[in-house]
């Protein structure tokens, strides 16, 4: 008969396991999809060019973080700011 060898594992608090990475920088991007957008349209554009999306306001856009879906988002605006309202967790 053998006896088997358990080994407890040292239990680690989450903010720990989180604490050296915690400042690291991440880039977080937000897709917006012109529709029908074309070359010309692109050549065309000059400073204080407006784009129209042809989005609503209130539409969900997915929020990236390092290329990797997070969330899904809507544009708000903070009184000269534009801010983004995170409506669900991916």
């Amino acid at each position: 008969m053998s006896a088997a060898i358990v080994t407890q594992q040292p239990q680690v608090e989450p903010v720990d396991t989180w604490k050296e990475a915690q400042y690291l920088i991440c880039e977080l991007t937000i897709e917006l999809n012109v529709p029908n957008f074309t070359v010309r349209d692109l050549l065309q554009l000059d400073k204080k060019s407006v784009v129209d999306t042809r989005c609503k306001q209130a539409v969900n856009l997915p929020l990236n973080v390092n290329g990797q879906g997070l969330a899904w988002v809507e544009f708000e605006v903070l009184g000269d700011r534009l801010a983004v309202r995170l409506m669900e967790l991916i």
